[in-house]
């Protein structure tokens, strides 16, 4: 009875449309996609936790912009194409028995796997987007450790399905002047005649088989161009934090560009990070420490220095970023006042909680660019900004850009 159950499911859920190639033409989509989303992630998982003797590149100045913003974007695409290509293939789910080897058990779980990483990492990363962490786990780790999953899983998905993604990666002769896919003969679909089947399930089967069959309601054409318009949709409104070219189209993202203090938006304003009092005390001092002596220089000390203008954008992992002019100390300069040259250091703030404090590798204090800010675009550095002084560094993430400084450590 169950087997008949899903029988007739399957075949009220039956459409031209939910064909291999179909799914094929989504599914590479879907997997470049991820891979795409898995090699951005992990640079800028390891730009924030470098392991030892890992160094980076600090030009051109905006290549974090640049990998984040189509992390973020490639993201938000995916979201319609994941949907769709469970459109294409959920019927199968009602096949009975569910499978009939170990190797269907394993390819069921591995299935199971993929979808399930694929939808929470989507979601999660939807909402980091808007800083709104619903979750009851950390979402950096997580979403880490779920982009290997995916990718593990996605590979062994490819694997077992490699036969008919090769026989459907070009257009058919299935396939007629209007795009609609025309019927595929039994075993054609998934290259794998399934056993006969007898009983009241049998007799279905053979009923359904010899039903004529309905006139196909939509192309395939029509599917992948939907899939295709919504994809390009949801990154149109939602990329104009990034892209001043789709600016005027932004209404779903959670900032605007240029919207905010001195034309930057803030993550977190000084009077979250509890430092207003002492971030506007004339008596800020910030202590620059190498490996035999210390120097305290208060903001009038650092006003003396020699300034350095720079265009630097600032780029967040939530995915906004924009262009600012920055003047300032360079960082190298302070480390000759301290005899601490191409040193690592670390940078602490005077907030606390998350990124307080940031690890500047050498390639990065040795940057000419790579300041210690005082102004910004052309005015004093705004207290939510990072005023009195804060980090600011070509091709690294805004959550490394460290605000309300106190100290520079040689490490």
């Amino acid at each position: 009875m169950i087997g008949s159950a899903m029988l007739l499911l399957r075949t009220a859920l039956a459409s031209p449309a939910r064909h291999p190639r179909t799914a094929v033409v989504i599914g590479r989509l879907l997997g470049l996609g991820f891979v795409i989303c898995f090699g951005t992630g992990v640079f800028s998982h390891f730009l924030q936790n470098p392991l030892p003797g890992m160094a980076f590149p600090t030009r051109p100045i905006w290549l974090y912009r640049l990998t984040q913003g189509v992390h973020v974007g490639v993201g938000t695409a995916l979201i319609p194409l994941l949907l769709a290509k469970l459109w294409t293939v959920y019927p199968r789910l009602f096949a009975w028995p569910p499978a009939r080897t170990i190797g269907g058990v394993l390819e069921r779980v591995a299935i199971a796997l993929l979808v399930a990483a694929a939808f929470v990492e989507l979601a999660t990363g939807l909402t980091d987007t808007f800083q709104w962490y619903p979750q009851p786990f950390r979402f950096r780790e997580t979403h880490f450790a779920l982009a290997w999953a995916i990718v593990g899983a996605l590979a062994i998905h490819i694997g077992v399905k490699l036969p008919i993604i090769t026989r459907w990666w070009r257009r058919s002769r299935s396939v007629d002047p209007a795009g609609v896919l025309l019927p595929v003969g039994e075993g054609e679909g998934d290259l794998r005649p399934e056993p006969r089947v007898t009983g009241v399930t049998g007799y279905l089967q053979r009923s359904i088989d010899r039903a004529p069959q309905p006139p196909a309601t939509v192309s395939r054409r029509a599917v992948l161009l939907g899939t295709g318009l919504a994809s390009a949709a949801v990154v149109a409104v939602t990329a104009g934090e990034a892209l001043p070219a789709l600016a005027p189209l932004n209404v779903l993202a959670p900032r605007k560009l240029r919207y905010g203090p001195q034309g930057l938006p803030v993550n977190r304003t000084a009077a979250e990070a509890k430092v207003q009092r002492v971030a506007l005390d004339p008596a800020w001092r910030l202590t620059v420490s190498g490996p035999d002596r210390s120097v305290v220089l208060s903001l009038d000390d650092l006003r003396a220095m020699t300034q350095t203008d720079a265009g630097l954008p600032i780029s967040c992992v939530e995915g906004w970023s924009t262009q600012a002019r920055w003047r300032g100390v360079p960082v190298r300069d302070l480390a000759d006042l301290v005899g601490a040259r191409d040193r690592e250091w670390l940078v602490r703030s005077f907030a606390t909680g998350s990124y307080s404090s940031t690890i500047l590798q050498r390639e990065f204090a040795e940057d000419s660019l790579t300041l210690i800010a005082l102004e910004l675009n052309g005015a004093v550095l705004h207290v939510d900004h990072g005023y009195p002084a804060r980090l600011i560094s070509p091709a690294r993430p805004g959550v490394l850009q460290t605000k309300w400084l106190m100290s520079l450590e040689v490490r």
